[in-house]
């Protein structure tokens, strides 16, 4: 239960080691924005450091070229190609209503937004010899995400999760979908409850799906005795496992 975040974090390009100072040094859980970036510096990481690439900005050119798509607005209207937007009923339309229609139309526009190109999520599970469990995440967010937006990487229980008494747990694909279900919380209390790790992963992401038909994202699983696997839903999910017997990582290959 030791838990350390940061989000909305510029000019620092370590943010996992970021988070881990926020635990170690701090009694709070999540530090956000340039107070979090001030903190980071201040802990002695390197920065402030541009962090843009040729092919970030490479990447940014050609979407302002394509009238910023695509994007993750919805139900709003441009004043011009690239925004500043505004809600439609604030120019004369009528109050939304949240129909299932609306609903069905917004869940699909998602599957474009999130897929094995274009974003970044690391997270990783890790056990010493006494049994005890740390877990990870690391994301630069989802490309062409709103100013401001905050995914699931550093919301525990979501993007990862571990309990030394039962295992582990560590997600990606659509994390503003994610947050909402907590899948990494649900895998290691369903191991808990006796569940075996696939059955763990499968029923989380089915939980998701049932809701969220085009979802994509993925999670693995592993429990305190070293049992590991993986659920997957929108894609082709691989994890990798590393043990002290093993001579080389090894790549498990899940599909929906």
């Amino acid at each position: 239960m030791e838990v350390g975040a940061v989000a909305a974090m510029r000019y620092i390009k370590d943010g996992i080691k970021a988070a881990r100072l926020v635990m170690q040094y701090t009694e709070h859980t999540l530090l956000v924005g340039e107070q979090a970036s001030a903190f980071a510096i201040s802990m002695g990481l390197p920065g402030p450091t541009n962090l843009s690439s040729s092919e970030s900005m490479e990447k940014w050119i050609k979407w302002k070229e394509n009238h910023c798509q695509p994007n993750f607005w919805k139900d709003v209207v441009p004043v011009d190609s690239c925004g500043p937007y505004h809600a439609k009923h604030f120019l004369g339309s009528s109050h939304g209503t949240c129909s299932k229609t609306t609903l069905m139309e917004n869940i699909k526009s998602r599957s474009s937004h999130v897929g094995r190109h274009n974003h970044d999520t690391i997270s990783m599970a890790v056990f010493d010899k006494m049994g005890n469990i740390a877990v990870g995440t690391s994301t630069n967010g989802a490309t062409f995400k709103i100013p401001g937006r905050v995914g699931d990487g550093p919301i525990a229980g979501s993007s990862a999760y571990a309990d030394d008494e039962v295992g582990a747990c560590g997600a990606t694909g659509d994390g503003d979908i994610m947050m909402r279900f907590l899948p990494c919380y649900q895998v290691v209390e369903s191991m808990r409850l006796g569940m075996e790790p696939n059955l763990a992963a499968k029923d989380a992401i089915s939980r998701i799906a049932r809701k969220f038909p085009d979802f994509v994202g993925a999670v693995f699983a592993i429990n305190k005795k070293g049992v590991h696997a993986g659920a997957c839903h929108g894609w082709t999910f691989q994890y990798s496992v590393r043990s002290p017997e093993m001579d080389d990582v090894k790549v498990y290959t899940v599909v929906p």
